[in-house]
């Protein structure tokens, strides 16, 4: 699997989030664990296998740039690791 964060200006509120993850779900219907931070001004997603970056960039624009936000970045790595209650201190 991949995690793909995508910078997005143009997020104020819970609906935005709203907004922009459904874009994404909609756009890629195959993603994993889609979530959406106005503060952070991001979206995250998981995709089983990754995808040239010239055509998830593509795709990104397609979904997100009609509700009218703004796509500044997208990268592309490894998910992040779990962190249980009991990692603290190690």
């Amino acid at each position: 699997m991949v995690q793909v964060t995508v910078g997005i200006d143009g997020m104020m509120c819970g609906m935005c989030e709203a907004h922009v993850g459904d874009a994404i779900r909609k756009q890629f219907p195959e993603a994993k664990k889609v979530s959406a931070s106005a503060g952070k001004g991001e979206a995250k997603f998981l995709l089983e296998k990754e995808l040239p970056k010239p055509m998830l960039e593509h795709e990104l624009h397609a979904a997100v740039d009609p509700l009218g936000y703004r796509i500044l970045s997208v990268a592309v790595g490894e998910p992040e690791a779990k962190k249980g209650f009991f990692h603290f201190g190690r």
